[in-house]
């Protein structure tokens, strides 16, 4: 009952609203599920840049995707592109499709360019693109006439829309979410670690500075918040940007970093666990990963629904109500006022709650968000205006 509740709430989000080739077939499914629709599905994921490993969106996406194959008996497979290029992973969408594969998961922005290029080539082939919206695809779509202001384009000019669902989410409000929680539960010095200065990163970075803005001016210590806000220019970390987060956390009195872009956290979690700082995950609950570098570093997760979008697609296909997601582009956020059944939320169970910051503050902050009590602009282009100090440095590389 659930599912199809989720389902119904998934395909009207826009009514709310409007990230192998190696060696193929990785994982196999138990094969062979028919869907009511009289179709057999034969799903395969491909990742980004990085593997299923990284904590965050390509491993939240293939174990979702492989659980639900498995639930359902129906073959899965996953596929590594041979490098970080658009050529390479639509060589790996092709080997898919070579290899059976009808129904293709694409986790993130990267894969706007074969959104543009592959569907056409593959008419009776189903794309689910997570994370792919109209700014992405436009920009690989028109090139370098692109303004980089999707209203003034029909996006389904550029792309086969007969075959593809988009999805976006508002990772604005779980990035509020995650700065109003930090400065509630008594953090004052805040820092934003992203990786890229993607839309997709810069909103949840946006949003965390708005929400750690609203939470001071209600405790009335705007004079006594602050906010350092720096991309790392790449979604992994090395040496360099520890170096940096080394700085922040000794130097400058940084108490938490909201590390923002996939393998980053690397670098955030290396530095907070020297200097008895904190962390704060994106995509996924990343406490599990984050802790490891050391027990209670992960304050909170800014979560997207990757998984329960997933588990949703999936199951409307086998149920033959594919006609019910292709050709849209939905924006996920939030669907009810319960924090769990949300596209965005903060994870109930890891979260270090305390008496500035109570999972009841935390369910009222849902409902304010949901009902309108308190807006969140998703708007990119400039750094929100606040009343606690904001010193954004720029990319590190």
């Amino acid at each position: 009952m659930k599912k199809r509740i989720l389902a119904m709430l998934l395909s009207g989000a826009m009514v709310f609203s409007l990230a192998a080739c190696g060696s193929g077939g990785n994982d196999e499914g138990s094969g062979g599920g028919d869907s009511d629709s009289g179709e057999e599905m034969n799903i395969a994921m491909v990742t980004d840049s990085g593997d299923i490993t990284d904590q965050s969106f390509n491993q939240t996406t293939y174990e979702a995707s492989k659980a639900w194959a498995e639930e359902n008996g129906v073959e899965f497979n996953y596929y590594k592109p041979e490098s970080d290029s658009d050529e390479a992973r639509n060589a790996s969408i092709d080997q898919a499709i070579a290899n059976g594969a009808n129904v293709i998961v694409l986790p993130g922005y990267m894969f706007a360019a074969s959104v543009v290029e592959q569907p056409e080539l593959y008419p009776d082939v189903k794309f689910v693109a997570l994370d792919v919206g109209a700014g992405d695809i436009l920009e690989k779509g028109v090139g370098e006439g692109y303004d980089y202001n999707p209203d003034n384009w029909d996006v389904s000019e550029y792309y086969n829309t007969d075959n593809v669902y988009c999805c976006t989410y508002q990772e604005e409000i779980s990035g509020y979410m995650a700065g109003y929680a930090a400065v509630k539960m008594g953090y004052k010095h805040l820092g934003f670690l992203g990786g890229m200065a993607v839309p997709a990163v810069m909103r949840f970075g946006y949003g965390y500075v708005q929400g750690a803005d609203e939470a001071a001016k209600e405790l009335g210590i705007t004079n006594e918040v602050s906010v350092e806000y720096v991309c790392g220019g790449q979604f992994y970390g090395d040496a360099d940007i520890t170096a940096y987060m080394d700085t922040w956390y000794n130097s400058n009195g940084v108490e938490v970093v909201f590390a923002c872009g996939g393998g980053i956290y690397t670098s955030a979690a290396e530095a907070a666990a020297k200097a008895g700082g904190k962390v704060i995950g994106v995509d996924s609950d990343q406490a599990p990963i984050i802790d490891a570098y050391q027990e209670g570093l992960t304050v909170t997760s800014a979560m997207k629904g990757l998984a329960v979008t997933i588990d949703t697609v999936l199951t409307e296909i086998k149920a033959g109500n594919w006609s019910d997601y292709v050709g849209k582009m939905d924006s996920l956020g939030l669907v009810s006022e319960t924090a769990e059944d949300n596209f965005v939320q903060l994870p109930i169970e890891s979260t270090q709650w305390n008496d500035g910051f109570t999972e009841d503050d935390y369910r009222e902050l849902v409902s304010a968000l949901y009902n309108g009590d308190i807006t969140v602009s998703n708007d990119t282009t400039e750094m929100p205006a606040t009343d606690i100090t904001v010193t954004d440095y720029g990319s590190i590389k």
